[in-house]
């Protein structure tokens, strides 16, 4: 499905349709599309069992215009997962943000 996704948000992007979501996004720029990302990501967080599934897959959305405005493909994240799978961790405890 998110290869589908991928489809989809790329085609409407090539279509350049002015009533079109994506492109509004597309066209305002990189930082809308990451304001946009941040406050679904920040929903996702905040989201109950009941709009758990819906606010994910508004995130999803927003992270797959952000990849296709960076020129990023699902095959390129993919193959990072590919490479980390099975590897040691090199988790680091961070510290909170603080600021954003």
């Amino acid at each position: 499905m998110l290869y589908e996704l991928e489809q989809t948000v790329k085609a409407k992007i090539e279509a350049k349709e002015a009533e079109s979501y994506t492109n509004y996004l597309i066209a305002s720029g990189y930082e809308k599309i990451a304001k946009k990302f941040g406050e679904e990501a920040f929903e996702v967080v905040l989201a109950g069992n009941d709009t758990l599934a819906e606010e994910t897959a508004d995130l999803l959305y927003h992270l797959t215009v952000l990849l296709a405005d960076r020129g990023v493909s699902f095959k390129e994240v993919e193959a990072v997962l590919n490479e980390r799978h099975g590897t040691k961790s090199t988790f680091k405890d961070r510290p909170d943000i603080e600021q954003w």
